[in-house]
């Protein structure tokens, strides 16, 4: 199968890998930068945004054949990346493979997740997109809303408030509406882990990378991941939750560029400078009455659906 992707910029290919229930839109924050240097590619997996699900199996062993058979076809052999989420343990898994992929950057990678950890993982994602699923009628006003996007997004952003509207829009529509969520979800949860990959072994820069706020891949993760894949250089994103591309853009298109240049570069030279502030936080009363009438609203709608369907 082919793969739905958009191609900006011009420069050394640069390929673009969503995470779970994710599209290529999960990159609108940065892709315009990325694409002042780059010929950036941004693919939608199987299963979401406009490529059709696979028929068989959904892991993350198809989805690497997928895009493997999808560079050749393009001609796109040793490729540069950046993967998110999902999307990160499958750069990291293209990378173990070898001759696949270029100099790889991998942010909040999935799959490295042991013991308690495991459940948590999956019921609270899982819980976090039923509820979604239960909003979509008014999940628009929902997210372009600061404490809207507040209340939906804590588990993946360390300020939500100030993640983009029409990034917030674009990803719980696709979280909602992507026919291989459930499958790849307990996949990452239950299938087959990530096996790992030699010192030595990989010939191409190699960075991961991870907020220090993420409660989505807890930052004790890295760990595990630094063990399986003992080439990587570790960068931490501070102040950031699970997509640093929302909550730290300019700074993950610094680590980016500069980690796929194949040049030296310092963690003090990515971090965020004194130009780039956080957002101002919300008033607390605000977020928990937002909170308590979106639970309230949610409960409602999923109760409301059992009833129909009995």
């Amino acid at each position: 199968m082919d793969l739905h992707f958009v191609r900006r910029g011009t420069g050394r290919p640069l390929l673009l890998v969503h995470g779970i229930g994710g599209s290529w839109r999960s990159w609108n924050t940065i892709i315009d930068a990325l694409a002042a240097e780059r010929d950036v590619i941004a693919v939608d997996l199987p299963g979401h945004g406009e490529t059709p699900k696979m028929t068989g199996e959904n892991s993350i062993a198809t989805l690497a054949d997928a895009v493997t058979s999808f560079l050749t076809q393009h001609d796109l052999l040793g490729i540069d990346a950046v993967g998110s989420s999902m999307g990160a343990r499958l750069v990291l898994e293209l990378a173990r493979r070898g001759g696949v992929l270029g100099a790889v950057v991998s942010l909040d990678p999935g799959g490295f997740w042991q013991g308690w950890q495991i459940p948590f993982f999956y019921h609270s994602v899982d819980l976090s997109v039923k509820l979604v699923k239960a909003l979509q009628p008014v999940m628009p006003a929902l997210a372009g809303s600061a404490v809207g996007r507040t209340v939906l997004l804590p588990q993946f952003s360390a300020r939500p408030w100030a993640v983009d509207s029409q990034q917030a829009i674009d990803e719980m529509y696709t979280f909602a509406h992507s026919p291989a969520f459930d499958e790849l979800l307990d996949q990452l949860a239950h299938g087959e882990v990530q096996q790992p990959a030699p010192k030595g072994s990989i010939p191409g820069p190699l960075v991961i990378g991870w907020g220090r706020q993420d409660r989505v891949c807890l930052p004790s993760q890295s760990t595990l991941a630094l063990a399986k894949f003992p080439d990587a250089r570790l960068y931490w994103f501070e102040h950031c939750g699970h997509f640093p591309q929302w909550d730290q853009p300019a700074e993950a298109t610094r680590l980016i560029l500069a980690a796929t240049s194949r040049q030296p570069f310092t963690d003090e030279s990515i971090a965020l400078s004194k130009s780039e502030v956080a957002a101002p936080t919300l008033p607390k009363a605000a977020v928990v009455a937002t909170a308590l009438a979106l639970l309230a609203g949610g409960i409602w709608l999923l109760s409301s659906r059992g009833k129909r369907g009995r």
